[in-house]
């Protein structure tokens, strides 16, 4: 185990060194060992009552059975009709398309609005990259 640190040590700058000086890394709590300590050599049984329940009809344990063998799919990959992006002229034709795959049910509207984020940031970036061209062009004809 190791020697928790002393919490009023600072940084050379005068900030509190990170970390929660209290607790290691991967320590549980009381509450978690207790009950891990009373499922010791249970969990068979009680995952063949759960079975057991849901395959009788129970709606929660079928849930609970279902949610351990298909977790639910937090990200999926998104394959829909997408004209090229080759700068922001593009923009409002792959809008579109986004558009169109959420009114036709291809995307959620979830997915569609990650989708619009995705191509706002492509946006700045565009713009981000223009501007430091026209500043590098400036300072070019500022220098001569």
């Amino acid at each position: 185990m190791t020697k928790p640190r002393n919490p009023t040590e600072k940084t050379e700058d005068g900030r509190f060194k990170p970390g929660n000086p209290g607790k290691p890394k991967g320590a549980r709590s009381k509450a978690t060992l207790a009950a891990e300590a009373l499922l010791d050599g249970e969990a068979e049984k009680l995952t063949r009552v759960a079975i057991d329940k849901a395959l009788e009809g129970d709606p929660v344990a079928m849930r609970l059975c279902l949610e351990r063998l298909v977790p639910p799919r937090k990200d999926r990959p998104l394959a829909f009709n997408l004209p090229p992006v080759g700068g922001a002229k593009d923009h409002p034709a792959v809008l579109g398309a986004v558009l169109d795959a959420v009114a036709g049910g291809d995307l959620t509207p979830s997915e569609g609005q990650a989708f619009a984020a995705l191509m706002e940031q492509h946006r700045r970036a565009i713009e981000t990259a223009e501007i430091v061209e026209r500043l590098e062009a400036l300072e070019a004809r500022g220098a001569k």
